[in-house]
């Protein structure tokens, strides 16, 4: 007992700490929601012609200023996203005030509004790096997902435009129940091409609160499956909860509601200039346009992220929460309230650590440890995934690794985390 007190002492102490000396070293903008596509799956787009969202979108000159305020609070990584970003067409205007602060810019588009003078630009005033999301191999699966005919081949053209100029690429894709037969194959594609891939399945509702991405959601037992059928991902996720068992990575143990990095080193601003802790979180913003970033950054954002809990969850003390899909926006999105975690999140992540073997203690508010109401069901899951281990020739548990070559990306986002798993 006196060492979980300790340890609860120090990271508490270590995440007041942290709000102290807080530097807001990555940012999110998301330039526009609109987007050519229409995907199934995604979060935030609205049509690309869409002229009352144009109207609120900031200006160059609104530009300008941020990017000056938050250079000199401390900036460094910036991620442009969408929407599409191209559905800018001063999207290239706005890409050179950033890079001319300095900035090391992430650019994540779907690749279809690309065109050879964008491509030419790109490779004169480099991007740190470009990432393309791919939601198909097959033209009929793509189109399928994003709604849009021909887009399957703008995508294709724009890839081939940023590989003809050596520019720094990177594909991902999202698993769903459509493109999850197709997932190996984009990797396989991806790797020949000599691309860095990832891909995610932490699907979550849309920003105005629409379940309608669910519609397409795998269940918690087809993510993990994919986890198998991918030999480098497994060894990844133990590899991540190890780093986070010592006490000085050690997962925080709070009572606020908040427990990621938004607010504390990273933050996002939507196209209408309002900031927030991150993509997701839409209840909480602040108005860049009324107001200065510092203003936003020191105060509006240092009281959200002191939010108190309002009563025990079950993440407070979670050994395998830095593994875990569910946060206080993405809960807020699907459950309606930010404290209330997300069911699918905690099976899927329960599942991969008793696959993995990870020492689990009991929790009366966790349906899924050992003694709980559900702890059996769950047990007949990780028995099914045993055996599709078994026919795919994959040995549990599997052994841990020194680097991480392949890691989810999570919200958040669309993720500076390596991005929302939605764009």
């Amino acid at each position: 007992m006196r060492a979980s007190v300790s340890y609860a002492h120090f990271s508490r102490q270590l995440h007041r700490r942290l709000l102290e000396d807080r530097i807001p070293l990555e940012a999110t903008f998301e330039v526009s929601r609109r987007c050519p596509l229409a995907c199934r799956h995604c979060y935030n787009n609205l049509p690309v012609g869409d002229r009352a969202a144009r109207q609120r979108e900031l200006t160059l000159d609104e530009y300008r200023r941020i990017f000056d305020e938050i250079a000199e609070a401390g900036t460094l990584w910036l991620l442009l996203t969408g929407g599409e970003v191209l559905a800018r067409p001063d999207f290239l205007e706005i890409y050179t005030e950033a890079k001319t602060r300095g900035f090391l810019i992430t650019i994540f588009t779907n690749g279809t509004l690309l065109t050879p003078r964008i491509a030419d630009y790109l490779a004169e005033w480099r991007p740190f790096a470009v990432e393309i999301t791919l939601y198909g191999h097959t033209r009929e699966t793509y189109e399928r997902l994003t709604r849009a005919p021909g887009s399957y081949d703008r995508c294709h053209r724009g890839i081939a435009l940023l590989l003809e100029r050596s520019l720094p690429l990177k594909l991902k894709t999202v698993g769903t129940t459509i493109t999850k037969d197709e997932i190996f194959a984009m990797r396989d594609w991806a790797e020949a091409l000599g691309v860095p891939f990832k891909f995610d399945s932490m699907l979550n509702p849309r920003i105005d609160c629409s379940q309608s991405p669910l519609e397409v959601r795998l269940t918690p037992e087809e993510v993990v499956e994919l986890d198998l059928r991918d030999p480098r991902r497994l060894p990844a996720w133990r590899d991540l909860s190890q780093r986070y068992q010592t006490a000085a990575m050690a997962p925080y143990v709070t009572n606020t509601v908040y427990d990621c990095g938004g607010g504390i080193g990273s933050f996002a601003v939507n196209p209408y200039g309002e900031m927030s802790i991150c993509v997701l979180s839409q209840t909480e913003t602040y108005d860049l346009r009324q107001g200065s970033f510092r203003e936003g950054w020191e105060h509006f954002l240092r009281q959200a992220r002191l939010q108190l809990r309002t009563r025990p969850v079950k993440c407070q003390t979670c050994e395998i929460r830095p593994m875990c899909g569910s946060c206080a926006a993405v809960n807020e999105l699907e459950t309606g309230d930010k404290e209330t975690p997300i069911d699918f999140a905690c099976r899927v992540n329960h599942l991969r650590a008793y696959l993995l073997e990870i020492p689990l203690t009991p929790n009366p508010l966790c349906e899924y440890r050992p003694g709980s109401e559900r702890y059996a069901e769950l047990q007949a899951s990780v028995a099914a995934l045993r055996q599709r281990a078994a026919e795919l020739g994959v040995a549990l548990p599997v052994p841990s690794r020194r680097s991480l070559p392949v890691i989810p990306f999570q919200h958040d986002g669309n993720s500076v985390k390596e991005g929302h798993s939605n764009e």
